[in-house]
């Protein structure tokens, strides 16, 4: 059971944690949680699904996107879906955000309204309540930052709303929550099982990566062939990680668009400081990062810290240079001489030129991903690989130091996902003849698209005992 207890209830123990895309095992129902702005919608998602996810900051307009989440009460899983705050006489980005909660609403088949009760009804409210009339959708009312008996009764003049019962809840302390989640189940309608014997496997995880408007978002909604993300020229539009499924080349995919990333974790503040976490929290969770460049630009600091990151990480990857058709023979020269300079040690990186705005190369980007996940996941056989290391050192022998020659004596690969191996030496092998060795194996064995990584096993020598 998920979902988080009331604040009287015990600390959160280990299988409250929500549910993970990968042991998602059929189709469930869908929540929308809708509302003004800075009314506590992020706050109450963090404590329906039991883990602090969604970005909240005191700040209106910090969602901007629909953003699903995986939930559990009692029992039954459903998908939550937190959406920007919604305003009707919004303009610019603002009304994207509308169209974008609108939308939600549309796809849900019940949804959450949540209302600020210590604020009571305003014309904004109304405003959204006209908009769920139309939808014809079960809607549940929360009164939220009821955190005592006196908003509590306070709360009671949202019945003026028409949507039936409000159910106070305070998403900041826990209070209220269990009936609110009741109220749900019931408003949610129940899904068949599926049917014995289905098999059970999750969509491959891809994440969208770089620096703020580079174009991560226009190539989601371009790979999904409509708006699933807000896109606007002003950097930062996305801030939580957006999970959206989506089917290419006959196959589904679940790409997740980050928030750029523009500084140091240590050096940003606020929601930028949280969504450099969650990037980094969509990084672990994916298979493959897609790391977008904006061709106009110079690969920045920023990039090579991404790319740091995917490499730590251990995931394949895949470079992405967007806005290629704003690109001239000059600028490709450019580009050609930063990828030599900059991008040397992610070499074995597939690279695509592409223009998301208009679509022209997107067909490559698969084929490209496959690749990567081909390289990620290779394995050669023990037998294989010290043939190919035996052949190695004979030809070029590990360099003398101080009058000793460290050995590869055997090695095996003890993982894949990324590449693992292990080399058992005689002696410590120099950083140099390991990135040798790295370099060899990609000629013999592709590994196209991950990093390699290589562990040694020193052998001790044996002390003699004194007789």
């Amino acid at each position: 059971m998920t979902g988080l207890p009331d604040e009287h209830s015990a600390a959160q123990p280990a299988e409250f944690e929500a549910f993970d895309g990968d042991e998602h095992v059929g189709p469930t129902p869908v929540l929308a949680v809708v509302g003004r702005p800075n009314v506590g919608k992020s706050t109450l998602v963090n404590r329906i699904i039991g883990r602090r996810e969604a970005v909240v900051e005191d700040v209106p307009g910090v969602t901007r996107d629909r953003v699903s989440y995986d939930a559990d009460w009692n029992g039954r899983a459903f998908t939550l879906v937190d959406t920007g705050g919604w305003s009707s006489d919004a303009r610019g980005m603002a009304q994207r955000i509308a169209e974008q909660a609108e939308l939600a609403i549309s796809l849900a088949d019940a949804v959450l309204f949540v209302v600020d009760a210590k604020v009571g009804i305003t014309d904004e409210d109304e405003a959204v309540v006209r908009i769920l009339r139309q939808a014809k959708k079960p809607v549940v009312l929360a009164a939220n930052k009821v955190d005592d008996l006196r908003t509590e009764a306070e709360a009671a003049g949202l019945w003026n709303l028409g949507l039936g019962e409000p159910f106070p809840v305070s998403a900041l302390h826990g209070r209220g929550s269990g009936d609110l989640l009741d109220a749900i189940l019931a408003a949610l309608p129940e899904l068949p099982p599926m049917p014995e014997g289905e098999e059970i496997g999750g969509p491959r995880r891809i994440a969208l990566v770089g620096r703020p408007n580079v174009g991560k978002s226009s190539l989601l909604n371009k790979l999904a062939g409509e708006t699933r993300v807000v896109v606007d020229n002003v950097a930062g539009t996305t801030v939580d990680p957006v999970d959206e499924l989506i089917e290419l080349g006959g196959r589904t995919w679940k790409f997740i668009d980050t928030a750029g990333i523009r500084k140091r974790v240590k050096e940003a503040s606020g929601h930028e400081y949280y969504a450099s976490l969650r990037t980094t929290t969509a990084i672990d969770r994916a298979e493959v990062a897609v790391l977008v460049l904006d061709s106009e630009q110079s690969i920045a600091e920023q990039d090579i810290r991404i790319l740091q990151t995917v490499r730590e990480a251990g995931r394949a990857l895949v470079i992405v240079f967007n806005k290629w058709d704003l690109v001239d023979e000059d600028r490709r020269y450019y580009i050609e001489r930063e990828i030599e300079r900059e991008l040397v040690q992610v070499k074995w990186a597939p690279r695509v030129n592409l223009t998301a705005r208009t679509g022209w190369h997107t067909d490559r980007l698969v084929p490209a991903i496959d690749k990567a996940l081909e390289g990620w996941e290779t394995r050669v056989g023990t037998g294989a690989l010290n043939t190919f290391l035996g052949r190695l050192v004979a030809e070029h022998p590990h360099p003398v130091r101080g009058g000793k020659q460290p050995k590869v004596l055997f090695g095996t690969q003890a993982s894949t996902a990324p590449p693992t191996f292990i080399l058992f030496t005689s002696g410590k092998l120099d950083a140099a003849y390991e990135r040798f060795i790295e370099r060899r194996l990609r000629e013999d064995f592709g590994f196209v698209g991950t990093p390699i990584v290589l562990q040694q096993r020193v052998r001790e020598k044996r002390k003699r005992g004194r007789s």
